[in-house]
C-alpha cells in the first residue's frame, strides 16, 4: 500500500515539473522576450492616422499607446485621454490599433507602444504630419499695364510642409523665378517672384504659377492673363496686283495697336478723297470702282489711340487695260512708280563719258597746235634757217592751183 502512494506521489512530482518547466518555456518565449512592433506613419493633414502596435506572444500583458507628450491615450481598450478625435479601432492581447482623426500639425511626432512586462518594453513610432500648400495667388499686376513699364508679378503659398515648389510658366514655356522662403511655426510660406518690362508681345500672354508638393496628387495652379496697351501699327492691304483701268480696287487699312486705333481716316494726296461717288468707304477698306489714270496717286489711312497715332500710305499706279504686266514685282510699280534712281544713274553716265570725250580731245588739239599746214608752206619745215625756207615756200607757188589744207 505505502509502495502505491509512494508511486503516485513521483508521478505526481514527475507531471508537476514537466508542467511547469513548459510554463516557463512558453512565458520566455512569449511576452518577456519581445518588442511591441510598430512602424512609421505619414499623414496628410487634416486626414487620418491609423497607429498600430502588435506582439507575437501575449501572456495578457496590456499594451499602451503614448503621445509625444508621453500622455497615455489608450491602455489597452480604456481611453485616457480626453480627445475625440482619437478611438480605438482594435484591442486584444496582441494588438492595439488606434486611430487619430483631423491631424494636424501640431500632432507630430514621436508616439510610444509599450508592453507592460517586467521590465516594460517600448517601441517608438514617428507620426509625419505633410503640411497642405494653400491655393497660390498671384498679385503684383494692375491691368492694364503700358508698354515700356516694368511689372513684377508675385505668387505666394502658405502652410506648406515641407516647403512648396513654385514654378512659372509663360504660356507653355517654363521661365525661372526668384524664390523666397518664410517659416511659420512647423509651416512653411513659399513665395516667388518674376519682373520683366513688357512688351505688345505681352499683350495677350498668360503666365501661370504652379505649386507643386508632396500631398498633391495634382499640381495648384493659377494663371494671369496680360493686358498690355501700345502706340497703333499701321499697314495698307491691296486686292489687285496690277491695278488697270476700269478694275475696282480695295484697299485695307490693317491696324495692330491696343486699345484698337478708331476711327480710320483715308486721304489722296494730302487732301480730302475727290471722288465720293466711285471711292467708298467702310470702316478699315476703301474701295475704288472703275479705276482710271486720274486715280493715280498716293492713298493714306490714319488712326490712333489714346498712347499714339500711326498712317501708312499706298502708291497707286493705274495700268492700262491692256497692259501686259511687268517682268518684276508689280506690288513694287504700284507702290513706287517707275525706277527713277535707275534713270537718274544712267544720265549720269552717259554725261561722265562724255566729258571724258571732250576733255580728251582737247587736250589731243592743244599737242598738236603749230601743225596745221598750207601747201604754200609746204617743205619749208625742213629748211635749216628762216631764208633757205622762205625760198622753198615761194619756190611751191607753181602748185598754187593745188592750195589744199592737210593736217599732220
Amino acid at each position: 500500500m505505502i509502495a502505491k502512494q509512494h508511486l503516485i506521489f513521483i508521478l505526481y512530482s514527475l507531471c508537476a515539473s514537466v508542467f511547469k518547466v513548459a510554463g516557463t518555456k512558453s512565458k520566455a518565449k512569449g511576452s518577456q522576450g519581445q518588442f511591441p512592433i510598430t512602424q512609421n506613419v505619414t499623414v496628410v493633414e487634416g486626414g487620418a492616422a491609423n497607429m498600430t502596435c502588435r506582439v507575437d506572444y501575449n501572456d495578457n500583458t496590456s499594451l499602451q499607446w503614448s503621445n509625444p507628450a508621453q500622455q497615455t491615450l489608450f491602455f489597452g481598450d480604456k481611453k485616457a485621454l480626453r480627445d475625440n478625435r482619437i478611438e480605438l479601432v482594435r484591442a486584444s492581447s496582441q494588438e492595439l490599433t488606434i486611430r487619430i482623426g483631423d491631424v494636424s500639425l501640431s500632432d507630430e511626432g514621436q508616439y510610444t507602444c509599450s508592453l507592460f512586462t517586467m521590465p516594460v518594453k517600448t517601441t517608438k513610432a514617428f507620426l509625419t504630419v505633410l503640411g497642405v500648400p494653400g491655393r497660390p495667388e498671384i498679385t503684383g499686376f494692375t491691368k492694364p499695364a503700358m508698354e515700356g513699364d516694368v511689372i513684377t508679378l508675385m505668387c505666394s503659398t502658405p502652410g506648406s510642409k515641407p516647403a512648396a515648389n513654385i514654378r512659372w510658366f509663360r504660356n507653355d514655356k517654363e521661365v525661372q523665378g526668384t524664390k523666397e522662403l518664410n517659416a511659420t511655426g512647423k509651416s512653411f510660406t513659399v513665395r516667388s517672384s518674376l519682373q520683366f518690362q513688357v512688351d505688345r508681345r505681352d499683350d495677350g500672354v498668360a503666365y501661370t504659377c504652379s505649386v507643386e508638393h508632396v500631398s498633391l496628387s495634382n499640381p495648384y495652379m493659377t494663371t494671369e492673363v496680360l493686358e498690355v496697351h501700345y502706340a497703333p501699327h499701321l499697314e495698307i492691304t491691296h486686292s489687285l496686283i496690277i491695278p488697270q483701268e476700269g478694275q475696282y480696287l480695295k484697299l485695307e487699312c490693317v491696324s495692330i495697336g491696343n486699345p484698337i486705333p478708331e476711327p480710320v481716316l483715308w486721304s489722296k494726296d494730302g487732301g480730302e478723297l475727290p471722288d465720293i461717288e466711285r471711292m467708298i468707304v467702310e470702316g478699315r477698306e476703301l474701295t475704288i470702282t472703275t479705276l482710271n489714270k486720274t486715280d493715280n496717286g498716293t492713298y493714306r489711312c490714319e488712326a490712333s489711340n489714346h498712347l499714339g497715332t500711326s498712317s501708312a500710305e499706298y502708291i497707286l499706279f493705274v495700268y492700262a487695260k491692256d497692259f501686259p504686266g511687268p517682268t518684276t514685282d508689280p506690288n513694287a510699280l504700284g507702290q513706287h512708280g517707275p525706277d527713277h534712281a535707275l534713270i537718274g544713274g544712267v544720265v549720269a553716265v552717259v554725261v561722265f563719258i562724255t566729258l571724258c570725250l571732250i576733255i580728251v580731245l582737247g587736250r589731243y588739239l592743244a599737242r598738236h597746235k603749230g601743225t596745221y599746214l598750207t601747201h604754200e608752206a609746204k617743205g619749208a619745215e625742213d629748211a635749216p634757217d628762216a631764208d633757205t625756207a622762205i625760198i622753198n615756200a615761194e619756190g611751191n607757188h607753181v602748185h598754187a592751183e593745188e592750195k589744199k589744207e592737210y593736217f599732220i
